[in-house]
């Protein structure tokens, strides 16, 4: 799967993941709704290391398409079928890396790019092989607007990130909040696996996670980066 982004040096660059890496639990505020969101081994409990689970790369589409809530979820007739947003940065690998030290990790660190963690919570707190279908459902990774190179960034830790719902804002946050910042999350994730060129770490969302349905529109922006809209319909 492969997604073409412009890229902020000039011209666009597609991206063709072999995997897609994310955090769970790396902002406190985040932690603190655990009761809320209510799934597997989220707990108020803050983690020792980066918590990693996978999304499949058929979850990534870009600005403008349409986030679909799969009619197999209308099968289970699930009391308070719950999919929800989560409003993320996410970091694009740009060469083949393993074992990466903290303070090499922005050489190797393609460009950044907002994120939609789109979490499907009821299978998420039913599959008992954990996390992995709940998020990695089709179009359950919007991606974009544009993919921006770490030396126009600027300081990566301290990028306002909002989500708005319908024009309201739901998420509200700042990278200074991450548990775990970039380089480590990086260094962590590549002692655990090779990492490859456009491979995507996506580092968690911050609080006011919630519900999307048919017909709404969300958007995540980040600083420096741009708005991510995307429609949500029902299949």
């Amino acid at each position: 799967m492969a997604i073409r982004l412009p890229y902020s040096k000039g011209g666009d660059i597609e991206i063709r993941p072999t995997k897609i890496i994310a955090l769970g639990l790396n902002y406190l505020e985040h932690i603190k709704e655990s009761g809320s969101v209510n799934v597997q081994n989220f707990t108020n409990e803050i983690p020792q290391e980066p918590v990693l689970f996978p999304k499949t790369p058929n979850v990534l589409i870009g600005p403008g398409e349409t986030i679909i809530l799969p009619r197999i979820l209308r099968e289970y007739n699930f009391p308070d079928c719950r999919t929800d947003h989560e409003a993320e940065l996410a970091i694009i690998i740009r060469d083949r890396v393993k074992d990466l030290p903290a303070e090499e990790v922005f050489n190797h660190i393609l460009g950044f790019t907002c994120f939609n963690d789109v979490s499907q919570r009821n299978l998420q707190r039913s599959d008992k092989s954990g996390w992995f279908r709940g998020k990695s459902l089709d179009t359950f990774g919007p991606i974009g607007p544009v993919v921006v190179a770490p030396d126009q960034i600027g300081d990566v830790q301290a990028l306002d990130i909002t989500c708005r719902l319908n024009g309201q804002v739901v998420q509200q946050g700042n990278t200074a909040q991450m548990i775990f910042k970039i380089p480590e999350i990086v260094s962590f994730v590549s002692r655990n696996f090779t990492l490859e060129p456009g491979d995507i770490l996506s580092t968690g969302t911050p609080s006011g996670v919630g519900p999307l349905q048919d017909g709404d529109v969300v958007e995540v922006e980040i600083e420096n980066i741009g708005v991510l809209q995307n429609p949500v319909q029902q299949e």
